[in-house]
């Protein structure tokens, strides 16, 4: 808790005034049983009405008095916890979208939304209840018994002893509980993962008629999550009824000793009534503080979890400018030994990977499920950096590129189409913010979506859903192929984005394409030896090493791995390459001869 109080730097003044608005409502709630004892020792039993119209009066000021600074302290209360909430929730977003794509998998997708949403709400809700109510308690506890000292020393002892004893009950309630309730909120990163699992997943679910097992499922981690928020608010609960037995014994015991020093005649009546409104107001802020503990535990939790967070470093770092923007040689892209694992991954996704890519060609990189091709393109665009080896763009290390010029350099179209909420013209500008309406139907026009959106009400102004839902799969992977081509990068990468495109619509594509203007390099992954055969290179992986490099006709003759993917494909032309392999053993043994 303590390391995000450096967003509360600019809500001092806030942060300083709240509390000291609440010390001065304590300091007119303090006042109050006095004057009530002077109405009873002086105006009652002395039978003066004007004296006890006076105090009445008294009274009321002091309640409007105590009215307001309350009022002003909630304000500055409210304004320091929303506006320290901002910039915390602000300050995480901004780290996350630093962190690179290692630390994103490794801490998961459903524990960061848990942390930017439920868990920076609870610190805000602490935060506002620490300013406002925090320093409250301690000062009527306290300040109670300061003023008991002025009424009666002998009966103020009671409270001396009961003080220490009802906050060594707090303590160590707070220290038993506080480590819970992180468990707690782990817990709900669990429920909010499997939650996001069944409801981005219920088409499947409903598919292969799971809903049942999906209930269950749920129905256990959600039962975990109760079973340990009963066990926390139990403990929690304890607070109140040991508190509330603590005072009444002390109460008990304040009355029978004041009692008797009425009877001794070393109290008036209107003292004893002080002492036991200063105890009752001990009760009602002992129990305020019991509810204000658990919140600030949770607060607490909450709080920690979001400073893991920033605590994050990303393993990857960008110079602020890049090295050198000069362009060298004709190699536009070089792989030389690169060898990359994923984080906690036993074995290499790709191992000692070398080739080398001219401007302006197209290069087709294929290979079967899991063979590292996604992991390649991934490199290139710089998601991940490689655990050895070099990468070079242009001639110069991948590392000396800043960030925004790397990625200005790159267009990519993920493996998953991905559409934001909001209409198509600002999907598309995604690539390029101050592209005009014909450069994107341009765009459009090359990734065979020009129909598409023709046909939509409005046109470019035709609102998507939120991932694109009004659109079928085959029409989100053109728009965001579009989205790639308006940004008119220098490297544009396709990692498997036609997949769900016919066969007649993915040859118009790629024709497309390879019109583009402005030598751009091409990377198409894909599945279909059909996308990639007329590749200026074509790559082939397997098992995370390149097995295969060059153009169809040299592969079909030399790599297996791409003769058994081709011919699995296309059976029919087994036999042709197989009669012309004869041909060509009969031809060489007449020249031998």
């Amino acid at each position: 808790m303590r390391s995000l109080a450096i967003y509360l730097k600019n809500y001092r003044k806030e942060s300083i005034l709240a509390p000291f608005f609440k010390f001065l409502e304590v300091v007119f709630d303090l006042l109050v049983p006095v004057v009530i004892a002077q109405i009873i020792d002086v105006g009652i039993t002395g039978n003066d009405r004007p004296y006890i119209i006076e105090r009445f009066f008294i009274l009321v000021l002091m309640a409007a008095a105590g009215l307001a600074v309350s009022i002003t302290a909630q304000f500055f209360a409210a304004k320091a916890s929303v506006g320290f909430a901002t910039e915390l929730r602000q300050a995480v977003y901004d780290h996350v979208q630093k962190l690179s794509y290692t630390e994103l998998d490794t801490l998961g997708t459903d524990t960061l939304i848990t942390r930017l949403t439920d868990d920076i709400n609870q610190v805000q809700n602490g935060v506002n209840m620490g300013l406002r109510l925090l320093l409250r308690s301690p000062f009527i506890v306290l300040g109670s018994m300061v003023m008991a000292f002025t009424i009666n020393t002998r009966c103020a002892l009671i409270f001396v002893v009961a003080i220490p004893v009802l906050f060594l009950v707090v303590f160590v309630i707070m220290y038993l509980s506080i480590p819970l309730f992180g468990k707690v909120q782990a817990r709900l990163d669990a429920v909010t993962g499997l939650t996001r699992e069944n409801l981005t997943g219920v088409r499947v679910i409903r598919a292969f008629c799971r809903e049942e097992e999906a209930v269950r499922e749920f129905d256990a981690s959600n039962a975990q999550l109760t079973k340990l928020n009963e066990f926390v608010g139990k403990l929690s609960a304890l607070l109140n009824p040991v508190t509330y037995v603590l005072i009444n014994i002390a109460t008990v015991i304040l009355i029978n000793n004041a009692g008797l020093q009425v009877n001794l005649g070393n109290m008036q009546q209107g003292q004893v009534v002080a002492l036991y409104n200063y105890m009752a107001q001990m009760i009602v802020e002992l129990i305020k503080l019991a509810s204000l503990i658990i919140t600030l535990n949770k607060s607490a939790a909450c709080a920690n979890r979001v400073a893991d967070i920033l605590k994050v470093k990303s393993s990857m770092n960008h110079p602020v400018s890049t090295a050198s923007t000069a362009v060298c040689g004709e190699n536009a892209v070089e792989f030389h030994d690169v060898t990359f694992t994923y984080a906690e991954s036993g074995a290499p996704s790709l191992s000692n990977i070398s080739f080398s890519v001219k401007r302006g060609q197209t290069v087709g990189i294929i290979g079967g499920t899991g063979s590292g091709k996604s992991t390649l393109v991934n490199l290139i665009a710089r998601f991940y950096d490689a655990t050895s080896g070099t990468i070079q763009i242009d001639g110069q290390n991948i590392q000396n590129y800043s960030q925004h010029d790397l990625r200005e350099k790159i267009g990519v179209v993920p493996q998953r189409a991905v559409l934001f909420k909001g209409s198509i013209r600002e999907n598309m500008k995604w690539g390029r913010e101050n592209a005009t309406d014909e450069e994107i139907w341009d765009a459009l026009t090359t990734a065979q979506a020009r129909e598409i959106v023709e046909n939509k009400d409005g046109q470019l102004d035709f609102k998507l859903e939120q991932n694109g839902r009004n659109l079928s799969g085959g029409q989100r992977q053109r728009l965001t192929i579009a989205r790639a081509v308006v940004k008119k990068p220098e490297f544009l990468i396709l990692d498997d984005s036609a997949s769900a495109l016919d066969f007649a619509t993915d040859a118009a594509l790629r024709r497309s394409l390879h019109q583009l203007s402005g030598n751009v390099t091409t990377f198409l992954v894909s599945q279909r030896a059909a996308s990639i055969r007329q590749a200026d290179l074509i790559l082939v992986l397997d098992d995370g090493e390149l097995v295969g490099k060059g153009i169809h006709d040299d592969l079909i003759r030399t790599c297996d791995a791409y003769r058994e993917i081709y011919f699995s494909q296309f059976p029919e032309e087994r036999e042709k390459y197989n009669t012309s392999n004869t041909a060509v053993s009969v031809n060489a043994s007449e020249v031998t001869l």
